[in-house]
């Protein structure tokens, strides 16, 4: 696994999208000042220490895809959506977005990117969905004339044109977040920017909102997004690629799915009645396969044993021998992904980060 681990951290700059990306991250570094305690300030009033946040982030986001960020609490992720926002200045390299720098040219940056947060709170809760969207388009500088068009074209492109008059308090959740999405969309960017968007909604909810980003934002409109979630169906469903970072460091890159053969091995997992026949230990000799823990019985003499195979593609030889040398089995079926698995293998020594 050492070597694929290291094929991934050689190809992250080149696993990018084709043509002129949206979105051009090269080398980025941002660090802020630790804050210190009273008695440190006053025993050395001249000393600043600092926390390195983001330290050579390189990468592209294309036009109509999904690319999710990835990485524990504290990896830089939120760090580099207000880059991209305009609303922090990196230390060094540079950010384009849409051809424009970030930090030269902020005024035409903020003009096609919309940052969209999960939160409630910055909705008006005792006006309607109309009045919130009509003061958002004000402050957002659409022209005046513009700015009915521009609502009812919003509303209608998230599936709330019959709730325009209701009072944003009365809302669901589902409904809450397709309203903030609105609010994005009035300016018409070509980035759009999601931060956990889905961390409130239930699981039907949230589907169908995934459902919605995919087809009006990315097919539809073809605009670049950039998600940073915890969710693994986020990850492995939505997005087109995922950067997983750590500690302000991009790791790795590219298909979700991808990443997590190359890093965890294609797994599965097999129920049977003999886990301990001869075949499987004399298989597993054979590097056909790594057994992952101890079988773990299923109830009325059924046992599950998970199988870590290189490639997927070898799974029906192993089922074959399996089944051929007397190993009775129920049932061979992939074992889903988890994200916090991938996750940590990247970050674990012999990843790219070592």
């Amino acid at each position: 696994m050492s070597s694929a681990r290291a094929a991934v951290g050689r190809s992250v700059a080149s696993e990018t999208p084709t043509g002129d990306p949206v979105v051009r991250m090269e080398g980025l570094v941002k660090r802020f000042p630790v804050r210190r305690g009273l008695r440190d300030m006053l025993l050395r009033p001249t000393q600043r220490q600092w926390a390195q946040v983001l330290d050579g982030v390189t990468c592209d986001v294309g036009r109509g895809e999904f690319l999710g960020l990835l990485g524990p609490n504290g990896a830089g992720k939120t760090t580099l959506l207000k880059i991209l926002s305009t609303l922090v200045l990196p230390d060094a390299g540079r950010a384009l977005v849409a051809g424009w720098d970030v930090t030269q040219e902020g005024a035409k940056v903020r003009a096609v990117v919309a940052p969209c947060l999960a939160s409630e709170r910055s909705l008006y809760w005792r006006l309607t969905a109309r009045d919130n969207l009509t003061l958002a388009a004000d402050l957002a500088g659409v022209p005046r004339r513009e700015i009915p068009t521009r609502i009812e074209e919003s509303l209608g492109a998230v599936g709330l044109t019959d709730t325009g008059t209701k009072m944003v308090g009365q809302f669901s959740s589902g409904m809450l977040q397709r309203l903030l999405i609105a609010r994005a969309l009035l300016t018409r960017p070509r980035l759009l920017m999601l931060d956990e968007p889905t961390r409130s909604l239930d699981p039907i909810s949230a589907r169908e909102f995934r459902r919605f980003l995919r087809d009006e934002l990315v097919d539809r409109r073809g605009c670049a997004v950039l998600l940073a979630t915890h969710n693994a169906e986020e990850a492995f469903e939505l997005c087109d690629r995922v950067a997983v970072m750590n500690r302000g460091k991009l790791l790795a890159q590219g298909s979700a799915h991808l990443l997590a053969e190359r890093f965890l091995g294609a797994r599965f997992r097999v129920v049977t009645t003999t886990p301990r026949h001869p075949a499987v230990a004399e298989l597993e000799r054979r590097g056909a396969f790594v057994r992952l823990g101890d079988a773990v019985e299923e109830g009325d003499a059924w046992f599950a044993v998970t199988l870590r195979l290189g490639d997927a593609a070898a799974a029906p030889a192993v089922l074959h021998e399996l089944v051929t040398r007397g190993v009775s089995v129920a049932r061979f079926e992939r074992v889903p992904l988890s994200l916090a698995d991938l996750i940590e293998s990247v970050l674990a020594p012999g990843g790219p980060a070592s």
